[in-house]
This record gives C-alpha cells, structure tokens and sequence, in this order.
C-alpha cells in the first residue's frame, strides 16, 4: 500500500489535471488578448487572518501551465497569517499568470479554509489531551488535500478511505448478526488492521469491549454517559466521542476524557478563505 505522503502527490498531480482541463479545455481565449510574450509579476495576499495550506497545489497548477513561471513563498503551509499579508510574489508570461490564477486561488482558498477551522477546534481543546479527528465527509476528489490540511491545522485524521480500517456500523452489525461476530469477522479479514465499533449506549460499548474492539465510538452519548464509559472501559481501548459536535459543545465534550473527538465539519463545512491576486 502506498504511503500517504505517496497517495497525497498522486492525488495533487490528478486534481490539478482535472482542474485545469475543466477551466482551460480547448483554450484560455481572454488570455490571448495579451501578446504572447508580454512578461508579468504580481503577488498574492490573504484577505483575513488565516491558516496558510496549499503551497504545493499553487505550484503543481504553474508546474502544469508553463514552468518557465517562477514563486517566491513568503509563507509555508501551517503559518498563521494576519490580513493583507503577501503570501507569494510571482513572475513569468502573463498569459500562464493569467490562465492560471483561478485554480491556484481555488486550491490555496479550500486548503487554507480547512486549515483554518481546524485551528479554530484544536485551539478550543488545547487544555485537553484529546485529539480531534476528521471523517470522510470531503469534497470529491480532494479527499488527501483535505485530509492534509486538516493536520497543518492541528487536527489528525480518520481512516483516510474504506481501506485502511474498519468501522463497525449499525448496518454492519446487524447484517453480521452482533457485534462479537463483526468485531471477529474484521479481525479474519485484515488481521492487524484497527477495528472501532460504533455504539448508541453503554450496552453495546461493553459488547464491543469483550468483542476485542480497537476503538469504540460513542454515537450520540450524553455527557453523564461519555464519563461513564470512560470509566468502564479504564483503558482496554481507544474512545472516539461523534455527533452534535460543535464549538459550543466540544469542551465539555474533551472534558469527559475520551481519547478523540470525530467532526465532519472540520472539512464538510470549511469556507474559503478570501485571497486576492494583483498584477504589476
């Protein structure tokens, strides 16, 4: 199986592709208004503060373009910048500038609002020692990038896909026949690969506990019921608390001692953030 490191790469040379190949097609026919070999410079800033991701999908979109286009990063992904900071200055033909603004822009403003909420979740938790996790809930095709930008935030990840291991899920369980026969089914399957088990109440947990479950989550447990199960599981496994989570919630919900915190609006909710790209 491929590294991550590995399958994000791959990732960004498709999604780059595709981009452009969706923007450009047979021809970018405004940039040929300019002549051909009018050089141009310019340089991008942020609009808001934010969490900068996505320096490598700006330079894949050019790489693709036309390489004789050059950047000047003032800024790595992870940084935290303030309004009209100048994230990187850039130079070459003004038609590769030009015809590749939009979807450099596109990715850098998606990536960097992922990272962004991220922080915002991570910050609200830092006096815990829970770790908040992403979930599978991302845009189409840009699952990696995502999952990448979640961690230049100060989040981790989930499982990446359907792949690298199982959750155990109500539909699961009852096409198995219980949980004991799921949790050993998954074992038989894909020996060392981790198993969570989703639970709606404090029965089901302690089935998925004497099952050998890696990780058990919590579904929808009130907060009385969260410090309970913390208190009978004592460790013979990972808890992952998931649903209703948002920033009024989350404290009190780190508080119980779970080990993670699931949040699909860590990817499925971010909001781009506002980048602005001049020309001299």
């Amino acid at each position: 199986m491929l590294s991550f490191n590995d399958l994000l790469a791959q990732d960004r040379t498709l999604a780059v592709s595709q981009a452009l190949s969706e923007d450009i097609r047979d021809g970018d026919i405004t940039a040929q208004l300019i002549p051909e070999t009018q050089m141009g410079n310019g340089r991008v800033i942020s609009r808001e503060k934010a969490v900068i991701c996505g320096v490598d999908w700006v330079n894949a979109v050019f790489q693709q373009i036309d390489e004789s286009v050059s950047l000047n990063w003032k800024v790595k992904d992870g940084d935290l910048v303030e309004p009209d900071t100048v994230l990187f200055e850039i130079k070459g033909p003004a038609r590769s500038l030009l015809t590749g603004e939009r979807a450099a822009l596109n990715f850098l403003q998606l990536l960097s609002g992922t990272a962004t909420i991220c922080k915002e979740y991570a910050d609200l938790v830092a006096h815990t020692q829970v770790k908040l996790l992403d979930t599978r809930k991302t845009i189409p095709g840009l699952r990696t990038a995502q999952k990448y930008a979640v961690t230049c935030g100060g989040c981790h990840n989930h499982r990446i896909g359907l792949y690298d291991a199982f959750l155990i899920k109500e539909n699961h369980i009852a096409a198995c026949g219980g949980i004991a026969q799921a949790v050993e089914n998954a074992h038989q399957i894909a020996p060392g690969k981790p198993v969570e088990v989703e639970t709606e109440n404090l029965d089901e947990l302690r089935q998925a506990l004497s099952a050998g479950a890696d990780i058990i989550m919590l579904d929808n447990f009130s907060i009385a019921d969260m410090k309970e199960a913390v208190r009978i599981t004592d460790g013979k496994a990972k808890l992952e608390a998931s649903g209703n989570v948002d920033k009024t919630t989350l404290p009190s919900y780190a508080e119980t001692g779970v080990d993670y915190i699931s949040i699909g609006g860590l990817t499925k909710h971010a909001r781009a953030i506002d980048l602005s790209m001049r020309l001299g």
